[in-house]
């Protein structure tokens, strides 16, 4: 791997024999299901993966749609950016792009809002705290005049994140009340904060201020990989499908289309306790059974099936979702100015979050775009409010757009399609002793996914390979195979000083609430 930050962290993987003979079934075909499925067959297991979907890559993956003008075209649920900081996707993605040409990046990350405020991240110093001392004296939207209304005290626990520690003291605080009381200017406020917040499906006030915290940690003061990232420079498929054929070539077997209905335990033989995975057509047996659904699947199949414990099954179910998202993708008969970024930021812009131009990074869509002499633009709109329908939002994000930038008011729409989701998961605050871990009351039943518990500072993408890599080092472990390692950013604050300065005069901003604490 060429991009790896020197302080950069190795989580040793397991020792023990090269390989190993045993059933293994993967229940979830995106991130994390892959990512283990990759490990255990690399191992020798005899691997079947089910997808309950048509294609691989979960909330990641695409699939073929055919335009009003007769193209053939790929929809997603939208923009991922690969930041260079996820150490093991990326490792993940070497094994079928060893060069790294299916990522591009991007030149920079751009923030509007609509006040006028305008933020970047290009160029800035890469080590910290120079960084974010570079970002403050460039930004528009601070004043050195503020500085003596910002609560530093308040502020120093964003310099000595450790995970799980911060989760311990910040848990039970949401997101907007820690940022209240830091009292950062409102435009930095809302650029550098809460959009990065609301990248987590969620509004800051539903949000655990440590989740905010360990976010601004990986992706900002505790890795000098910086907040720049790259992007698919095709479409998902291109990433998940030479992904299948690696397993397919180490004796895994891959189903899509194959919704598991439930697990139950199955008889004790001369390999021990073994599992059933219902299929609507056949019954799997394994030795073990990685489930690495969303939180909807997840929720339905131990629902349905006999695994775990009451307690443990009632927690499953208490797991929440975030509010819907819309993703609403533009396909227009001319083009937008070319200097408009690959992907923008917004806040303040009613329901929109950010726009992208596919076309300015994507081959497919490019070519559209240079054979029509169109674009492609692509809309997101998080954390939607209860009370506004589909066609009111679609209709807003538009609106939104016209706004941001006015040459796509003439454009005429080829075609477009929507997607309204509600499956992402949700870290409120308080929840962090009840998100379910990778082991399970059952030997050989492991979790895998963003909404599992991984006491690494990790997320979104990142979180979903980490876990997946990891449960399947759990289930070699207890077999004598070795594993893989893990990398991740520093795990506790960058600078000796800076942690120092955290620890003696950082104090807990919800010192007058209960501390919430590790089960």
């Amino acid at each position: 791997m060429n991009r790896r930050d020197r302080k950069a962290v190795r989580v040793p993987g397991p020792t023990g024999r090269p390989t190993c003979d045993k059933d293994v079934v993967v229940v979830g075909g995106g991130i994390a299901g892959l990512a283990a499925a990759t490990i255990l067959a690399e191992r020798g297991a005899r691997v079947v993966l089910c997808e309950r979907e048509d294609h691989l890559g979960g909330r990641v993956g695409g699939w073929e749609t055919r335009l009003a003008d007769g193209s053939r075209a790929t929809m997603t649920r939208g923009f991922h950016a690969f930041f260079r900081q996820y150490y093991n996707l990326r490792s993940l993605l070497a094994r079928i792009d060893p060069d790294g040409s299916a990522l591009v990046g991007l030149p920079d990350y751009p923030l509007w809002h609509a006040g006028g405020h305008r933020e970047r991240f290009a160029g800035l110093p890469r080590a910290v705290p120079w960084n974010a001392a570079g970002f403050l004296l460039r930004s528009p939207a601070f004043a050195w005049s503020d500085l003596p209304a910002v609560d530093a005290r308040a502020a120093l626990p964003l310099l000595d994140v450790s995970v799980p520690r911060t989760y311990h003291e910040l848990d039970s605080l949401d997101a907007a009340t820690y940022l209240d009381r830091i009292r950062f200017p409102r435009a930095v406020h809302a650029l550098a904060f809460e959009v990065f917040s609301r990248s987590f499906f969620a509004h800051p006030s539903r949000m655990s201020a440590a989740e905010l915290a360990t976010m601004f940690h990986i992706y900002f003061l505790g890795s000098s990989e910086g907040l720049l990232f790259d992007v698919a420079a095709n479409p998902f498929p291109a990433l998940w499908n030479p992904l299948a054929r690696y397993l397919t070539a180490r004796n895994a077997t891959v189903r899509t289309g194959t919704p598991v209905l439930r697990v139950g335990r199955g008889d004790r033989g001369d390999r021990g306790d073994r599992f059933t995975v219902h299929l609507p057509d056949s019954v799997l047996e394994a030795d073990a059974v990685v489930l690495a659904a969303d939180v909807p699947g997840l929720r339905r199949i131990v629902a349905a099936s006999d695994i775990g414990t009451p307690e443990w099954r009632a927690n499953i179910a208490r797991s929440e979702t975030a509010p819907p998202f819309l993703v609403s993708r533009y396909w227009l008969d001319r083009p937008v100015r070319p200097d408009r970024p690959g992907f923008l930021g917004t806040s303040g812009y009613d329901l929109l979050d950010n726009i992208s131009v596919l076309n300015h990074y994507e081959h497919e869509a490019r070519a559209w775009a240079s054979r029509t002499g169109g674009a492609v633009v692509e809309l997101h709109g998080y954390a939607l409010p209860s009370d506004v329908d589909t066609p009111d939002a679609r209709a807003r994000l538009l609106d939104q757009l016209h706004f941001a930038y006015p040459e796509t008011r003439a454009a005429r729409i080829v075609d477009s399609r929507h997607e309204l989701r509600a499956d992402c998961p949700l870290f409120p605050p308080g929840g962090f002793t009840r998100r379910p871990t990778i082991p399970t009351p059952d030997d050989g039943l492991v979790l895998a996914g963003d909404l599992v518990r991984v006491d690494l500072p990790v997320a979104l993408m990142e979180r979903a390979a980490t876990t997946g890599f990891a449960a399947a080092n759990h289930l070699l472990s207890r077999w004598g195979v070795a594993g893989t390692d893990l990398w991740t950013v520093p795990t506790s604050g960058r600078g000796p000083l800076l942690r120092t300065l955290a620890r003696r005069f950082g104090r807990n901003p919800q010192a007058d609430r209960p501390v919430v604490r590790s089960a």
